[in-house]
Formats: C-alpha cells, structure tokens, sequence
C-alpha cells in the first residue's frame, strides 16, 4: 500500500483527512515540547480528543513510555475503530505509531511531524519502533500510517541544532539517490537552503524507495548509508554525560564520512567525492570528539544493527553521487580504519 503524505497548511491538511473518516474515538500523543509550541497551532482544528504528554528525548523512548500511552488509549476506552494522532519529532512519530500498532493489535495512526528530521525521514515509510536495553529502534514494525500531514510552519519552534540534525538525511538522501541536487546542495551554505524545497525532495526519494520496498528486503537498505556506525556513535554517547550527547543527525554525519571513507578504501567512490563530503558536513557540524577508548564500544554497537546476518556486518555504501550499494560485509578491522580516519 503506497502511503499518503500531504505537504500543505496543516490546518487545511487535518481538515480534509477527517472529512472523509469516521472514528469512534481520538487520542493526541506529544511530548513537553510539542504541547507547548505545536499543539496550540492544531488544537481546534482537530476533532474531540484525549492528550497524552511524556517526555520528550530519546532516553524516553521506551516500554516505560509506552506503558503510559498504552495505559491512557486503555483508560479513554478506545476502541478498535479510534485513531491515534502523533504530533513531534521522530521519537513521538516512532513511538506512537509503535503504540497504535499493537494496541488491541492495531488502530489507525496519522503522523503530523514537527521537526525536520521527521518531516524528511521519520515519519515516511512506516517504520515504527522504540529502544531497548541501551539499542536504537531495537523492538518494532512495519506499519503505514493513515496519512502523513507535514508543514513547514513547524519549522520555526526548532533550535538551529534541531535543524542542523534533520539536515543530514537530507544530504543523506542527495547522496544515495539524486547525484545532481548533491552538487546543488553543497554549494550552499547552511542558512541559505530552502526548506520547503528539501523536505519535498527528500519525502519524494523516501517514498519512492519505500513504495518498492516497504519492509527493507532489498532497496530500502540504501536508505541506511551513514546509518550502522552512525547509529553505533549515537548509541555509545547516550551513555556519555548530558552535554556529549549527539542528536540523531549529528550522529548520522559522523556516519557519513566514516562509511564515505570505507566506500573510498574499496574503490566505489573517487578520492573527489569523500573529499566533498569532509568538507560540507565538517563546516556543517564540526567534529564529534572520538576518543580512542570509545573505538571498541563503538564496533561493539554495530553487532546489533539490523541489517546484519549471522555475524556479518552489513552495510550500505556509496556507488557514487547518487547511487548506493546494500548488503556490503564490512569487517571490524575496516571499521576500525574508518573511525581513525574521522579522529585524525
């Protein structure tokens, strides 16, 4: 089933997805932040409501969490035929849909995303998920929401931080998929790119690979480039005091360079291209300071990804601007080049 995404005011957007449904019964899932800053733009344009508030962060996207929506869908007395709204970043997005999925064993979902890296990643494609033992997304499933509503407006009760980590899918999604907005993009500087513009990009190459691939068995593996050691990273800093810690994207441009470093050392892309990336993603997020008592950690991590098989690694890596290669068994000692090419 190919999913349904809207990138228009969202009032208009919420008004025309309930004009055509009936449901028994809604529920609205934020975090502190969202209530405060987004659900006022929305509140009356929704219909009658329950909202559930937790808190906001990635440390909080667990069972515990979950427990707590679960708990106030199991007290509104919601039935079968009631719709769960999710409003926030990625974690709400993955977390209430995760929520919806298996309440009474499924209820319908809408994503209304409020960060960029929801609106050009997150919330496309139906991956929904929570942590688990100190693992990203490490229980979840494939489920499409009704519909995805993104507007820009949310854009602006986001920190230039928030910003800078949705920014990276992104660069992500010009590097596996469009070579030529690649080349666009990295000639202009951060402040100056054109939001509206990149979220519609990005939505139409996520959903392009998700509509051939929706349960990552092939395609969709591309959309991990950047992914297995940058995940690793932002794994073993959750665990970092709370001025180290790294938000997603933050994360995932770590991983770009290092696995742009791995494609390069196997011949896939030039010394031109990777040279291109350090570049732009260094002037765009500095360097994660890499110490090398974390190297190991780091590699352990990578383990858990879920791409792996057996005990094979496996990556996604760059074929070229543009194109990108899956199911790449990439060996620690690789790893270990990779990430002492990032700390040099």
């Amino acid at each position: 089933m190919n999913q349904t995404v809207e990138i228009a005011p969202i009032a208009e957007s919420i008004k025309a997805f309930f004009s055509t449904r009936s449901y028994s019964n809604a529920i609205v899932i934020a975090d502190n932040n969202t209530k405060k800053h987004c659900y006022p733009l929305i509140k009356e344009s929704l219909p009658k409501h329950n909202l559930v508030v937790v808190k906001s962060g990635e440390e909080h996207k667990t069972l515990i969490s979950c427990e707590l929506i679960w708990g106030e869908m199991t007290k509104a007395e919601l039935d079968r035929h009631a719709v769960v709204i999710n409003i926030g970043g990625g974690v709400i997005g993955d977390m209430g849909g995760f929520c919806a999925s298996v309440y009474k064993r499924g209820i319908d979902f809408i994503q209304i995303p409020t960060t960029l890296l929801s609106q050009v990643d997150a919330s496309v494609g139906g991956k929904l998920g929570i942590d688990f033992q100190g693992f990203k997304n490490h229980l979840g499933v494939f489920k499409l929401p009704e519909s995805v509503l993104i507007d820009p407006v949310f854009l602006k009760s986001l920190s230039e931080r928030e910003l800078r980590s949705g920014f990276a899918e992104i660069i992500k999604h010009c590097l596996i998929a469009d070579g030529d907005k690649w080349e666009q993009l990295r000639t202009i500087d951060f402040e100056r790119q054109n939001w509206a513009d990149l979220i519609a990009h990005s939505v139409k190459i996520k959903k392009w690979v998700v509509d051939q691939d929706p349960t990552e068995k092939g395609l969709r593996k591309i959309l991990n480039f950047g992914h297995t050691l940058g995940h690793a990273v932002e794994t073993h800093f959750l665990s970092k005091p709370a001025g180290q810690k790294l938000l997603h994207g933050e994360a995932i441009a770590v991983g770009m360079i290092m696995e742009g470093y791995i494609s390069r050392s196997r011949k896939m892309i030039d010394n031109e291209l990777l040279d291109q990336m350090e570049e732009f993603i260094f002037a765009t997020y500095g360097k994660v300071n890499i110490k090398p008592d974390d190297v190991e950690a780091i590699i352990q991590h990578t383990r858990q990804d879920k791409k792996n098989k057996g005990k094979e690694i496996r990556f996604s890596l760059l074929k070229g601007a543009g194109e990108c290669a899956f199911d790449v068994v990439v060996t620690a000692a690789e790893m270990r080049k990779a990430i002492a090419y990032y700390m040099a």
